[in-house]
């Protein structure tokens, strides 16, 4: 089951708790995407051990897998899908990484 979340609220939360909020939101993200593109091993633990192992190098792959994966859960819906990797790769390289969490929970609100 997918939730839906608030995004302004997250992205609240995430400023108010100094990003501690940012990291449970990242790994319900991640788990969230990884559920409906049907992958269940693109866990959100799994990618953050990463990020933490490669100093953050890790979280350019992810912005590019995510924007990957939920075009594959659009397209086995039906929806019109839409690759966003890159945008999400470019947004994460330049320290936007909380807006890449913002799109990345818009695509799977439509999707929930």
């Amino acid at each position: 089951m997918i939730n839906q979340r608030g995004i302004a609220l997250a992205i609240i939360l995430t400023l108010v708790t100094c990003g501690i909020y940012g990291i449970y939101w990242f790994i319900t993200l991640t788990n969230d995407v990884g559920k409906l593109s049907g992958d269940y091993s693109f866990t959100g633990g799994k990618h953050f051990l990463l990020t933490l192992v490669t100093c953050g190098v890790w979280s350019f792959i992810w912005a590019y897998q995510v924007g990957k994966h939920i075009e594959e859960a659009q397209r086995q819906r039906g929806v019109f899908a839409t690759d966003n990797s890159v945008l999400y790769l470019v947004l994460t390289f330049f320290g936007l990484g909380i807006v890449t969490y913002a799109f990345v929970q818009l695509d799977v609100n439509k999707l929930a």
